[in-house]
C-alpha cells in the first residue's frame, strides 16, 4: 500500500444506476474513512474518459438499451480494459456482470459480444424473470491473504437471463434462496472481477465482502474491526426473511408458471 488516497471509479451511474448499486462506493469510502485510509471516489458518466489509474472500479445494474450503450463505451474507450491489465479491481453487478462477459443477450434477446474481462456468457432462457430476494451460502474470496470466508450473503436479485461461468472462472458462492447465475450457483470471479447479480446494495449488506474487496488494495492488516452491529443486526432479519417469508410464495408462484 502507497500512502495515496485508494481511488474508487463509478462508472456510468447515468446508465447503470437502477437498482441502486451507487450505494456500494458510499459503503467502501466509508470503511477506508473509518480507518483514517485516505479515499478518491470518481463518477464516470457516459460519454467521458475513462481513467486506467484506479484502485477499484464499480460497474451497476441497468436496463437493455443502456446495457448496450455502456459496452460500446467502454469497448472503445479500453481504460477499463487497461486498469484490469494494471490490476485493478472491479466489481459488477447483475448487467454489469454480464457485460463484463464473453456475451450477453440484448433486449431482443439477440447475442452481444461482451468486454471479454469476466470468464462467463449470458443467455436468455425461457423461464421467468428471476425477482426477489437472493441468499447464498459458502462465499469466499481468494485474495493474497488466503481464502476468506464470506458468510451467506444476501440481498435482492432482478433479472432474465442465465450466466455460465467459464473454465477460468470461480463462483462467488452457492444459492440457498433465489436464482442466481441459474445452475445454484451465485457470481463469477476472473481474477480480481467480482460479478453478482446481489443488489441491496450488496457491500451495504454484506461488509465482509466490502473488506476483502479493500484487502486487495491496502492488505487486510490495514483494516482494522470496524462495529458493524447494526449491519448484523440487518443482515439477520434479511436472511430470515428469505428463509421464512419470502421463499414460499415466490417459488410457489415460480413452480405453478413452470407447470402451466
Amino acid at each position: 500500500m502507497t500512502d495515496s488516497a485508494v481511488r474508487i471509479v463509478s462508472l456510468y451511474p447515468d446508465l447503470l444506476g437502477t437498482y441502486g448499486d451507487g450505494g456500494n462506493a458510499i459503503v467502501l469510502s466509508r470503511r477506508l474513512e473509518w480507518r483514517g485510509i485516505a479515499v478518491e471516489h470518481i463518477t464516470v458518466d457516459a460519454g467521458e474518459p475513462v481513467p486506467d489509474s484506479a484502485d477499484l472500479y464499480l460497474v451497476g445494474g441497468g436496463e437493455d438499451g443502456p446495457q448496450v450503450q455502456a459496452t460500446r463505451e467502454l469497448e472503445q474507450s479500453q481504460g477499463l480494459h487497461r486498469a484490469v491489465e494494471n490490476g485493478a479491481v472491479v466489481l459488477a453487478i447483475c448487467a454489469g456482470m454480464q457485460i463484463l462477459g464473453h456475451r450477453f443477450p440484448d433486449v431482443n434477446g439477440t447475442s452481444r459480444p461482451g468486454l471479454g474481462l469476466l470468464d462467463c456468457e449470458t443467455v436468455r432462457v425461457d423461464r421467468t424473470r428471476a425477482v426477489g430476494e437472493l441468499l447464498t451460502t459458502s462465499a469466499q474470496l481468494t485474495t493474497a491473504d488466503g481464502i476468506i470466508d464470506l458468510g451467506p450473503l444476501t440481498g435482492f436479485e432482478n433479472h432474465a437471463g442465465r450466466t455460465i461461468p467459464g473454465n477460468c472462472s470461480q463462483t462467488l458462492a452457492s444459492v440457498e434462496v433465489g436464482e442466481g447465475n441459474g445452475d445454484g450457483t451465485e457470481g463469477v470471479i476472473t481474477g480480481k472481477i467480482v460479478g453478482t447479480y446481489l443488489h441491496g446494495p450488496v457491500l451495504a449488506r454484506n461488509p465482509l465482502l466490502a473488506d476483502a474487496l479493500l484487502g486487495w488494495i491496502v492488505g487486510a492488516s490495514a483494516l482494522t474491526p470496524l462495529n458493524d452491529t447494526d449491519v448484523e443486526s440487518l443482515r439477520v432479519e434479511r436472511i430470515q426473511a428469505a428463509r421464512d417469508h419470502e421463499l414460499a410464495p415466490r417459488r410457489s408462484w415460480r413452480d405453478i408458471l413452470r407447470r402451466s
